[in-house]
Parts: structure tokens; C-alpha cells; sequence
């Protein structure tokens, strides 16, 4: 049976509705011959005479177009339920209503026709509408088996949610059992669309069939949902999205039916039993690009047992990182960050057993004698600098405010690591920083060259004075003297994060939900993407992978592999598509022009950028020209001037002398650089 089923469904869909089209015309034929043994008829003429198979094609060329007619070829076999039989039925009363009125004008107006009467027409209705009907039930019965029972839900069980799992066999025996042992029962799997391409088709776990294979999955559920009205709800198996390809195309045929769709990411304790744990499916999951799956015991590894903190802990990218040094079993995990609001929801965000490892506070990382004295009590092992400013149109019109927290915050930061002797740094840093063409860009290049710099000089001692402050809360570079050795700083840059906040993704979502339109600046315009989720283990990963490197072979700046960049109007496209709505049509997208400091293509590294491939995956190396310490160092203070003057071209000058080749800062000859000579690795 399971070979049959393997074999009807491996045929193309027009293929097999022609092969069924041919066998109703066979099934017409035999009841016809039926009809006439079972009221044994002697007919006063040869069926095989050349009137007699004229009359044949006749019934035949009727029987197809009345079964056309009646939208016989229109269904799924899968989903032959009351409408469906009721079309056959229609084209099987229509067909022998149609042949005993052309019995009857033949008869009367051409020739008689001896041993033909009603009798014969209604067993020939009985026995076409049978035999039309019965490969169907066969073929659902073999296919879905218990599945067609739970699809026709009784009106006791209307509360029940009828859902298709798609996922790996092993997961879907634990999801069946435990959604049938659940107390209210809320949800009741009507069949299993498994990941595994060799998995048994047809055949059965705890009596729920499976009833689609890879690569056949989106197929499969576009006949759902066109066969049946009864599908309430789509469960994905945990990790499926970084198994198929077709993941966001699933979503997209879910939503645009109206049918929900989830993600099970465990159990929860439920008395002696237990209930399923299911989460909504973000956009940034489906979004998403293949991804190589994460190497949790070396980031657990690296994480476990330590002191973390987080700058900027309350953002995007930075509660997720919170959450994930947590779940990786680190020691503490302190969180640094100037919202309060934000710290409120990072504490939802955070499981109630994982706490009491977690403290937070309210700090501007401008401020250094505050970092400094959170540093000194917590003494972190890793300080992941996620604090910054990143929208590019806000920034060109606040600038003063970029180079405040993007340059002089990670300064302080890294400041404060490097006089503590804390033994990780890494900076969280953006392809905005690559060929700068906005405020962003400018700060996060300078960040990236502060960070670089200390790394190349393994955080030499600090000389600078004290700088005279352009504001109150004034910048202070201290002159430290020696400290402890041994702090390890490094840079990871990478692009969009799908979903954090201000993200083209939230834009687009909130334009949808009010109904349109979704505002674009460029049809032309692309970004890299990537999930919060990946990105934030690829940052961990990274600073693994730098702790293991000593001297000279390492690197100062990771970047992570995006894949390919991403059109925008593609986005946006999807996204609506995704929420059931056709795009141009129900939502309209209106482009707006490109706004100051804005790329039509960002790139994830500059033509002067060596990228070198390492062993672990999703993750490279950059060799770059690196700004000796006292370059910088001496810049500091005609910035400090220049912000204290608000000449937004004068600061942005010597930022650009900071990641200039051809410059040093202010425009002199950059004769300090140095070239980084990490060796290769992999």
C-alpha cells in the first residue's frame, strides 16, 4: 500500500489529473457494461458494430465534459469529503439524465432500440457514482488514514485546533502524544509532513499519517489548504527552518489561507504530564537564509562558568545576547544600559530560573568613573560593547550625539576594560563602517580603529592628559600608566539583524498592520540580513574563536558570512505576502528616495581589506590597515573641539582620518599605519 501511495504522489499534479480523467472515462465505460448485466439487457444491437462504437465515443466525450462541468477535476483525491462527492454525484445524475434523453429522441425519432428502458439507467447511475467515487476513498484512506477522521471534527470538538506538523518523525511522536495527553486537549494533529527525505510515506505514528516528504512539502500543503477548510493551525518542529529551504514559502501558503502558524520550541511542566511550548513564527525567522547549525558545546564552553557583561544589554542585538550567555551557563551577566524601559523588558524576556545570575543597571557608558566602578566590582571574563547609535538618517541630523556614544563610549569602555584586566572585549560593530558615507558609518569606522588599536598593541598603556571637557559630563582620557596585561580586543562586524528595533523589518510589519503603504526609499536598494539568533551565537563564536589566538596571529575585526544581500522591495513583498495580502494590490508600496548618509549596497568589507577564511564556519577574518595608539589618541582632542564648536565637518574630518589609508588625522600623511599581519589560518 505504501508503495502505491509512494507512487501516485510522485507523479507531476497535471499528469496525474489527466491519468485521473482517463480513469473516470474507463469507470463510464465499465458501468455502462455493469449496467446492462446487472438488468440483463439484450440489446438489439452490436456494441462493437460501428453504430455501436460510435455510441461509445459519444458517451464518453459527454461523460468528460458534464465531469468537467462539474468541477469533478477541481479537488484533491486526499480531500474527497461531502462537496466533493456531491460533484460527483451531480456529474453522474447529469450524465444519465443526458443519455436517456438521447435514448429517448433515438429512439423516438430515429430507430427503436429493443432491450433498453429506465431500469438499466438507474442502475447505471448507481454503479458510476460508486465506482467513480471508490479509487478516491481508497487513495485517502491509504494517505491519511486517521487524519480524515480528525479533519471531519465533530461540533463537540470545535474548540480543537486541527493542525499539520511539519518537522523531524522523532519530534512528531513526542508532539502526537503529548498533545493527546494534555488537559484541556487543544490541539490534535491531523497529519505529519516530514523533513526527512527517506521517511516512510502513508505510514503511521501513534495512527497519525505521514503524509508528505521532502522536497514535496510545499506541494502537499497547498493541497491542504486547498482541499480542506477544517486546518486550523501549522506547527514547525524546533530548528526546522535551518533544515528546508521552503520554510518562508510554507509560511507564506499558511498565512495567506488563514491558517496560524507556530514553531515548537519544547515542553513545559504541566502536573504529572506535560504541555507543548509553542511560539510564534517571527519574520525574522522566516527571513531567514540556510544557515550552518551552531557549535553550542564551543560556545558553551567559552561562556560557561564566566562573568559577562553587556553594554547596551537592553537593545536588539543585546538582550539576545543577555538571554544567550544565560542559556550557555554563565556565571553572572550584568547588564549596562541607559533605558530604563528597555532593562523592564529585558527582565520579561528573561526565564524566572535564570534571574537570579542576571543584575542590571542604569548607566550611560559615556560615563566612565560609573563603568569603572561596575567593572571593578564584577569583574567580568567578557565585555560584549553592544551600546551604540545606529539610525542613519536620525544620526546625520544628531551627530554630536553619534560621536558621543559610538567613539567616546566605546573608548570608555574599552578604556575601562583595558584598566581592569578584563581578559575579553569585543565590540559589536556594522557594514555601515565599510568606505563610510554617513554619521553612522563614520562612528562606528573609528570605533572599530579604537578597537583594532588597543588589539594590535595588546592594550599598551594609555598616555593621554586629561582632555578638557566640550560639555558637561566632559571626556577624560587618563593617563593610566601600566595595567594588567592580557585583554584581549576584538571587533565583529556584520549587517542588518532582521527584527531589531528601527530595522526595515519593524518598519515594514507596523506599515502592514495599518493597512499600508510600505514606504521604501529605492526599488534598487539591497542589505545583507541576518537573524538576531545566529547572529548573536556567531559573535559568541568569534570571541571563542579570538581567545584561542596569541601574538601577532589573530585578528583585530571578525566578520560574519551574511550570504547574499537581500533587495528591500523583495522584503517588503514577502512580508506582505506573509501577512495574506497581495502586494500593489491590498498594500501599496510607495518609494520615497534615498535619505542623507544612505547606501544603495553596503559590502562587508573595503577593497583595501584582506578576507581570510578560518576553520569555523559563517566566520572570517579581516587583515586591514590599523591606526597605531598614539594617532588616535592624538585626534582626541580637536574633536572634543570641534563637537564643542558644533562644527559637524571639522569633527567628521578627523573621524575620516582614522580609517583613511591614504590620510593621517587631519589629512596629513598617515605614515604611523601599520599593516596587520595576521598569518592565515584555514
Amino acid at each position: 500500500m505504501t508503495a502505491y501511495v509512494e507512487a501516485v504522489s510522485g507523479i507531476r499534479p497535471k499528469m496525474r489529473r489527466a491519468i485521473i480523467m482517463v480513469q473516470d472515462l474507463i469507470m463510464v465505460l465499465i458501468a455502462v457494461t455493469l449496467s446492462l448485466t446487472l438488468s440483463q439487457s439484450r440489446l438489439s444491437f452490436d456494441a462493437f458494430s460501428s453504430g455501436g462504437l460510435v455510441c461509445w465515443a459519444v458517451i464518453v466525450l459527454a461523460a468528460h465534459l458534464l465531469f468537467r462541468a462539474s468541477g469533478l477535476y477541481s479537488t484533491v483525491w486526499r480531500f474527497a469529503s461531502t462537496p466533493d462527492f456531491f460533484n460527483i454525484l451531480k456529474g453522474c445524475g447529469s450524465l444519465t439524465i443526458v443519455l436517456y434523453l438521447a435514448a429517448v429522441a433515438f429512439r423516438s425519432f430515429y430507430q427503436p432500440v429493443a432491450g433498453l428502458n429506465e431500469r438499466q439507467f438507474i442502475v447505471f447511475f448507481l454503479v458510476s457514482f460508486t465506482i467513480i467515487s471508490a479509487p478516491r476513498l481508497y487513495y485517502r484512506f491509504l494517505r491519511d488514514g486517521a487524519s480524515w477522521r480528525i479533519l471531519r471534527r465533530a461540533a463537540s470538538d470545535a474548540s480543537i485546533k486541527q493542525a499539520l506538523f511539519i518537522g523531524r518523525l522523532s519530534e512528531a511522536d513526542v508532539i502526537v502524544r503529548f498533545t493527546r495527553t494534555s488537559a484541556p486537549v487543544e490541539y490534535a494533529i491531523a497529519g505529519i509532513m516530514a523533513t526527512e527525505s527517506d521517511a516512510p510515506l502513508g505510514t503511521q505514528i501513534q495512527g497519525v499519517p505521514v503524509v508528505a516528504l521532502r522536497p514535496r512539502l510545499v506541494e502537499v500543503l497547498e493541497e491542504y489548504v486547498k482541499g480542506t477548510e477544517n486546518l486550523d493551525l501549522l506547527i514547525f518542529g524546533n530548528g526546522v527552518e535551518r533544515e528546508i529551504e521552503d520554510y518562508a514559502e510554507l509560511v507564506r501558503v499558511a498565512r495567506h489561507s488563514g491558517i496560524a502558524v507556530v514553531q515548537f520550541s519544547g515542553l513545559s511542566e504541566l502536573g504529572q504530564g506535560g504541555k507543548l511550548v509553542l511560539d510564534a513564527v517571527e519574520m525574522e525567522t522566516i527571513m531567514r537564509r540556510s544557515a550552518v547549525a551552531t557549535d553550542t558545546a564551543r560556545i558553551s564552553a567559552f561562556v560557561g562558568g564566566k562573568r559577562v557583561l553587556v553594554t547596551g544589554g537592553a537593545g536588539s542585538i543585546g538582550r539576545i545576547l543577555v538571554k544567550r550567555a544565560l542559556e550557555l551557563g554563565a556565571e553572572a551577566v550584568l547588564v549596562a544600559d541607559n533605558s530604563e524601559f528597555g532593562i523592564f523588558q529585558l527582565d520579561q524576556l528573561i526565564d524566572e530560573k535564570d534571574r537570579g545570575r542576571l543584575t542590571s543597571r542604569i548607566v550611560d557608558v559615556t560615563d566612565k568613573p560609573h563603568m569603572m566602578h561596575l567593572v571593578s566590582e564584577f569583574k567580568p571574563a567578557i565585555l560584549f560593547h553592544a551600546a551604540a547609535l545606529k539610525h542613519v538618517p536620525l544620526l546625520e541630523e544628531n551627530w554630536e550625539a553619534a560621536i558621543e556614544t559610538n567613539v567616546f563610549g566605546t573608548l570608555a569602555c574599552a578604556e575601562v576594560a583595558a584598566e581592569c584586566g578584563v581578559p575579553q572585549f569585543l565590540l559589536i560593530s556594522s557594514d555601515k563602517a565599510v568606505d563610510p558615507t554617513s554619521v553612522l558609518g563614520v562612528t562606528k569606522r573609528a570605533a572599530e580603529q579604537i578597537v583594532s588599536s588597543l588589539h594590535e598593541t595588546h592594550a599598551a598603556p594609555f598616555h593621554a592628559g586629561e582632555l578638557n571637557g566640550h560639555q558637561a559630563g566632559a571626556h577624560h582620557v587618563h593617563h593610566v600608566g601600566a595595567h594588567r596585561p592580557g585583554t584581549k580586543f576584538i571587533a565583529v562586524r556584520f549587517g542588518n539583524v532582521f527584527g531589531s528595533n528601527g530595522s526595515v523589518a519593524t518598519i515594514f510589519q507596523a506599515q502592514i498592520k495599518a493597512g499600508g503603504p510600505v514606504t521604501i526609499t529605492d526599488r534598487r536598494m539591497t542589505r545583507y540580513f541576518m537573524t538576531v539568533a545566529e547572529a548573536v551565537d556567531l559573535v559568541i563564536m568569534s570571541a571563542a574563536d579570538a581567545e584561542q589566538r596569541q601574538g601577532r596571529d589573530d585578528y583585530a575585526i571578525y566578520m560574519l558570512d551574511m550570504g547574499k544581500p537581500v533587495p528591500i522591495l523583495e522584503v517588503a513583498e514577502t512580508m506582505i505576502r506573509m501577512a495574506g495580502k497581495s502586494p500593489y494590490t491590498d498594500i501599496a508600496i510607495r518609494f520615497t528616495g534615498i535619505r542623507p548618509g544612505e547606501k544603495l549596497h553596503e559590502t562587508l568589507h573595503g577593497e583595501n581589506e584582506e578576507v581570510v577564511k578560518l576553520d569555523t564556519a559563517k566566520i572570517f577574518g579581516l587583515r586591514t590597515d590599523v591606526v597605531e595608539w598614539p594617532r588616535i589618541e592624538a585626534a582626541l582632542p580637536a574633536l572634543v573641539a570641534a563637537m564643542r564648536d558644533r562644527d559637524k565637518a571639522a569633527a567628521l574630518a578627523i573621524l575620516a582620518g582614522l580609517y583613511r589609508a591614504e590620510e593621517g588625522i587631519g589629512g596629513a600623511p598617515r605614515e604611523h599605519a601599520v599593516p596587520k599581519t595576521a598569518g592565515q589560518i584555514g
